[in-house]
């Protein structure tokens, strides 16, 4: 029998959705993890019940497939399970010149950033109005408050999900329903080998993914609006960097991405 914070995580095989998990079943709490690979998954299963007593779903699904979303709803609603927390961290990013990179890698990852992130949010936040409580979390990226030349959808696809949570956020407020942005800087994970972004300066100060799913899980708790696990970063993208000439910061964004 699901408990009654049962939470789904996507993108929970590794980085900042497998310590999210971690974090959500040291409470005693019970969740579906979706990731692509169940090999993975079976193993975070096996250790969570193991050492918390939880009761741990599996769902293996690619994110980057149109009807994903539906797939992994209709799995959760077959089990009968109510999900009152919705974590959606599964991303990917990628390095380089917009119009030199493969379209199709440029899809995929709209597909995964914000289309299934929209249709699971649209999906579940409907029975969270029944319900009359919720909560979700978005892993966006400090990304998303700026333009990111050479990795132009990327950054693009975060400003997405920054925008689109706050905007939900107050569409639900009176449903005791809270959405929360997580924005982290440059976290160690296999996020920099995937998107082809080792030997960037920007990522030899990484902060661990342990680090950053505490301040985003607490700050969900909270209902927060938009999480930060560095105050230097929000300071300089919420109050300085908007005062800054539209070029110069291109300019220095570009700078952040230039082996």
């Amino acid at each position: 029998m699901a408990s009654s914070q049962t939470a789904l995580i996507t993108g929970a095989s590794g980085g900042i959705g497998i310590e999210l998990a971690r974090i959500h079943a040291s409470k005693g709490r019970d969740l579906v993890v979706v990731a692509r690979s169940e090999d993975k998954l079976q193993a975070l299963k096996s250790e969570l019940e193991s050492q918390f007593g939880v009761s741990v779903w599996v769902i293996a699904e690619d994110l980057s497939e149109p009807d994903s979303a539906k797939k992994i709803y209709e799995q959760t609603q077959q089990l009968g399970l109510k999900i009152s927390i919705l974590i959606n961290n599964a991303g990917f990013g990628g390095h380089g010149f917009f119009n030199e990179r493969a379209l199709e890698k440029e899809q995929s990852m709209m597909q995964v950033n914000m289309v299934s992130l929209t249709n699971l949010t649209h999906y579940y936040l409907q029975d969270m109005v029944k319900a009359n409580y919720g909560r979700i979390l978005n892993v966006s990226s400090t990304a998303s408050f700026l333009p990111g030349p050479l990795q132009a959808v990327y950054y693009a696809t975060k400003a997405y999900v920054t925008s689109f949570s706050q905007a939900v956020a107050e569409e639900v407020k009176h449903h005791n329903i809270t959405v929360t942005a997580l924005c982290p800087g440059a976290v160690d994970t296999g996020f920099v080998a995937a998107g082809d972004l080792e030997g960037l300066d920007v990522f030899k100060g990484a902060k661990s993914p342990k680090s950053v799913a505490l301040v985003g899980y607490n700050d969900m708790e909270k209902g927060e609006l938009v999480s930060f696990n560095e105050a230097g970063l929000k300071f300089m993208l919420t109050w300085f960097t908007p005062l800054l000439p539209r070029k110069l910061v291109l300019k220095l964004s570009r700078s952040m991405m230039e082996k």
